[in-house]
């Protein structure tokens, strides 16, 4: 998928536990200043709040970055800095979270504090409470799912409780974080039911002052749930019942339920529910048959307590390590449940409030702020366009008016409809208005087509829920739920021809809003539909989006020209049964000095025979620009393109951009461009440049360069900056190219492995050259510490494969599930590459257009087995020196076809990119790869 959202926001990764990460290179930079804290074990509280330093704090909140676009990590820090500290949010946090997870709770929970926010947190301990009973030989009996509380239970109650609040109290310490062990005085409660529960309290008042000085002291409040009665009497209390009535005096803008799961679930499908929308969804889900038991509960005590605070609040279940990525994108990683607001879908402007509609187009349409039109205007030419009979609209909104939308559904448009206008207020983004009001959207109109500016802010909001795109000058068309390419087709004539007439509007050309349409839609997350699995290649988007130098002399559907220079490698051959399964390639030219006048093998769609074309012939056929080819594809050795490209550029330069054809060079000559007239062709990673491109001119990556960067990109936030990665690359005897020589000589290579190269390959520089430009300042490899790697090629017995073996370095310690998330979350909707957790193997990739990254193995961290923090140095009692750094570093498995993935479909991939059409077009796709291990 085209995920501009990452490649705008967050540079070479979004990186699902970038913040628990960064937390603890925070920690060991920090380490020395705060020596002295973290052997003091006499806990000191000053009379005032402690803000953070300054630089610190700028410092973490760009490591927030890695996880979200600055436009929207700053807004939502500044919503949350917006209310009194006490007031951002309430964590309950289970037992099982401390007794297994402590290091990333402490970590999650340093990190808020590191950027000014004060979390109050709310514990229980039940498992550690079951295992001391257990141990006590003290059977734990419950009744409707209340604990009953005798004497001998409350006394070991609250030994285990001050344990596990003095544990999560000294971690945080330990982290240079300053926190208050509360274990009582806070909760005041009555007996729930004597009789019947025994030593259980129902909260009747909560003293506030006690976390309030806490805060006001610099520290964070670190409560248990244990309650008193007014007399003294110690009471047990449920630690979701006591978090619950805390924030019914807080009234704070989060209530976060931290959970080992991640998130609720879907009874029947599996799937994670990313959003519930009470006011909308509670009455329907509480009919579905797997709400039951203990999720029906969840759920009514959720509503009862959101009824009870102001629609702003809102309740999160997360895990511990994905609690930044939820409290900082919009893309969100747990669940999200809010009242909202009940929605509206009207085909009537007089069922509507229309001086509503019109403060909210006023404030946040820019058309109608601008001037370009008025409410009025374009309330009136909807009214006649449904008297007339030339179309339909639909106006969607909220109560409250934070959000509108506007749908158009013409007779000519074979059932499409438009969505034509899509605004919402500040206030809509931040809970999740939007979404909620898109999938009403869709849910009415299954067949979509939209249009935004390529400079709206929010181009990542529209490609997550686009199924295709496609550019049209200065606009980009997207579509959702349309099958059908020739419909597709259709609607892309109409557009373009609307835009060569009027820079306003919708796809039939008559539109109702005059001047340029503009969205100021974002959304809190993608819908649970899109993504089905943790497999990047679960994802069902495909995206077809253009640069500005898209043809826009081809007609609807015509063929594009294909001229192929070197046919006769391997690379040269795949390309040709690519082009040949193509709906919309074909060979124009098929050039090769030792193959000229035969004819082209393997290509059925037109009878054609090889020529020998020179740099001057090329440069004659390119006098008529696209007329004759639309796309050159220079398959020669390094060091021989220069003359066709410059034949090319010759012989086109007064022709405009959009006629000039398009150049895609697979040799290693552009690869180090700098002069912005050369794009390089990773998609992966580079594809904002590919889209942005007008010149037309593609590098095509190396085979075993494109396999270690998807291998090394993910983690290139987490780099040790002292040490470089290695690569250890294997590939088959194709490799070596078809002119002779022991590398390719099959009984050379038979039972054996041949080094080459062992310093300075090509790849080695192109590898550090490329991943160095799309890293961010903040990186410890940036423009000015560029990233340098150290790869080792050999070549094997078997045909075509690669397979590679890469040890990255980092500055923290990971476990492999971290490597895991991390990687499937940066590859997430990635058609053409696939993480496992396996190790890919060459047979199984063989032959295959995709890319395998898996395999994720870190060495056994002694530090972690201690129970001490990630990272931790010699001042607290972790591991240091060698033995630390050999603990900190990655081990990745990549295989991809050299041929393929690392030559011929990426250059397919490239073209169908420039040329505007579907990304994957004419690659066979397949929705998991082929594996052999478990």
């Amino acid at each position: 998928m085209l995920r501009a959202s990452r490649l705008l926001k967050q540079g070479a990764g979004a990186l699902v536990r970038t913040s628990r990460l960064a937390t603890t290179a925070i920690h060991q930079q920090q380490q020395q200043q705060r020596s002295s804290l973290l052997t003091n074990t006499t806990r000191q509280y000053s009379s005032y709040q402690r803000g953070p330093d300054n630089s610190e704090k700028e410092t973490i909140v760009k490591l927030l970055y890695n996880i979200g676009s600055k436009k929207e990590v700053e807004q939502y820090l500044r919503h949350f800095s917006s209310v009194e500290s006490q007031k951002f949010a309430v964590i309950k946090v289970g037992g099982a979270v401390i007794s297994d997870d402590l290091a990333t709770l402490a970590s999650a929970l340093t990190f808020l504090n590191r950027v000014g926010l004060y979390p109050i947190v709310v514990h229980g301990a039940g498992p550690q409470l079951n295992k001391r009973l257990e141990a006590a030989n003290i059977e734990a009996r419950y009744e409707d799912g209340i604990r009953i509380t005798d004497g001998r239970t409350l006394a070991i109650a609250r030994e285990v409780f001050a344990s596990e609040n003095r544990k999560l109290v000294e971690a945080l310490e330990r982290l240079g974080t300053r926190a208050r062990p509360i274990t009582g005085g806070v909760f005041v409660a009555d007996y729930l039911n004597k009789e019947k529960y025994d030593l259980v309290g129902k909260i009747t008042r909560i003293n506030r002052e006690v976390v309030e000085s806490s805060i006001r002291a610099g520290c964070l409040p670190i409560l248990t749930s244990l309650a008193e009665t007014p007399e003294g009497q110690i009471l047990n209390v449920n630690a979701d019942i006591a978090a619950g009535e805390l924030a019914r005096v807080l009234e704070p803008l989060k209530i976060v339920f931290l959970n080992e799961k991640n998130g609720l679930y879907h009874g029947t499908t599996g799937k994670r529910i990313e959003t519930i929308h009470l006011d909308e969804e509670y009455e329907g889900l509480l009919k579905e048959p797997w709400v039951r038991y203990g999720t029906k509960l969840k759920l009514k005590e959720i509503k009862e307590l959101l009824d009870t605070l102001p629609r702003s609040s809102s309740v999160a279940i997360i895990s511990a390590e994905h609690l930044h990525k939820e409290l900082f994108t919009h893309s969100g990683a747990g669940t999200l449940i809010m009242r909202g607001h009940r929605l509206f879908g009207k085909r009537d402007l007089a069922e509507i409030d229309s001086d509503r509609l019109r403060d909210l187009l006023v404030q946040f349409d820019p058309a109608v702020a601008s001037g370009a039109t008025s409410v009025a205007s374009y309330c009136q030419q909807l009214t006649e366009m449904a008297k007339s009979g030339a179309g339909e609209y639909w106006i969607y909104g909220d109560e409250p008016y934070q959000v509108a939308a506007v749908v158009i559904r013409r007779p000519n448009q074979g059932g499409v409809s438009v969505l034509d206008k899509f605004v919402a207020s500040r206030a809509a983004v931040l809970g999740n208005i939007t979404d909620n009001a898109w999938k009403l959207i869709i849910r009415d109109h299954p067949q979509l087509v939209w249009t935004v500016p390529r400079a709206d802010d929010n181009l990542s909001w529209h490609f997550e829920r686009a199924d295709g795109s496609w550019a049209v000058g200065d606009d980009i068309m997207f579509w959702h739920g349309v099958d059908d390419w020739k419909l597709v087709s259709d609607l892309i004539a109409r557009k373009t021809s609307a835009s060569a007439n009027t820079s306003a509007g919708a796809l039939a050309g008559s539109a109702p809003s005059a001047g340029v349409r503009a969205y100021s839609t974002m959304a809190r997350r993608q819908p649970a539909l899109v993504f089905s699995g943790p497999s990047a290649g679960a994802q069902r988007r495909t995206y077809s989006s253009s640069s500005s130098s898209s043809s826009s002399t081809s007609s609807e559907g015509a063929p594009l020209r294909v001229g192929l220079i070197g046919a006769r490698g391997y690379t040269g051959r795949e390309l040709i049964k690519l082009i040949d399964g193509h709906p919309r390639f074909e060979l124009a030219f098929v050039s090769s000095r030792e193959l000229a006048g035969k004819p082209v093998p393997g290509y059925s769609k037109t009878q054609l025979n090889h020529v020998n074309l020179s740099a001057s012939d090329v440069g004659e056929i390119a006098k008529a620009g696209r007329d004759r080819v639309d796309v050159w594809i220079l398959a020669l050795p390094n060091g021989v393109a220069a003359p066709f490209v410059l034949a090319i550029d010759s012989a086109t330069a007064q022709l405009a951009i959009a006629e000039q054809p398009v150049v895609v060079d697979l040799s290693a000559d552009y690869r180090f461009d700098v002069t912005g007239q050369w794009v390089y062709g990773l998609p992966e990673l580079h594809r904002k440049n590919l889209l942005q491109n007008n010149t037309g001119r593609i590098s095509n990556p190396g085979c075993y360069a494109t396999g270690s960067q998807l291998g090394i990109a993910p983690l290139l936030p987490y780099m040790d900056a002292t040490r470089l990665p290695s690569v250890f690359g294997v590939s088959g005897y194709s490799g070596a190219g078809t002119k002779p020589s022991p590398k390719n000589n099959s009984e050379f290579v038979r039972d054996n492995l041949i080094p080459y190269s062992p310093v300075n390959h090509i790849h080695e520089r192109e590898v550090g050259h490329s991943l160095t430009r799309i890293t961010k300042p903040s990186y410890p490899f940036n423009s000015k510490n560029p990233l340098k790697v150290q790869f080792t090629p050999h070549v094997a017995p078997f045909f075509q494969g690669i397979a590679l073996t890469l040890h990255v370095p980092l500055r923290m310690s990971m476990s492999s599930k971290d490597m895991t998330d991390v990687f499937a979350e940066f590859y997430r909707g990635e058609r053409l590459v696939h993480v496992t957790q396996a190790a890919p193997l060459v047979k199984d990739n063989a032959e295959r257009h995709y890319a395998v990254v898996g395999g994720f193995a870190v060495p056994p961290s002694l530090a972690a087995e201690n129970g001490l923090p990630l990272g931790s140095d010699s001042s607290s009692g972790g591991v240091v020196g060698s033995v630390a750094l050999a603990e900190r570093r990655a081990v990745v498995n990549v295989t991809l076809d050299n041929l393929l993935k690392g030559a011929a479909t990426q250059a397919v991939q490239n073209m169908n990119i420039a040329l505007g059409l579907d990304e994957y077009m004419g690659i066979p796709l397949v929705e998991e790869p082929v594996m052999s291990l478990d």
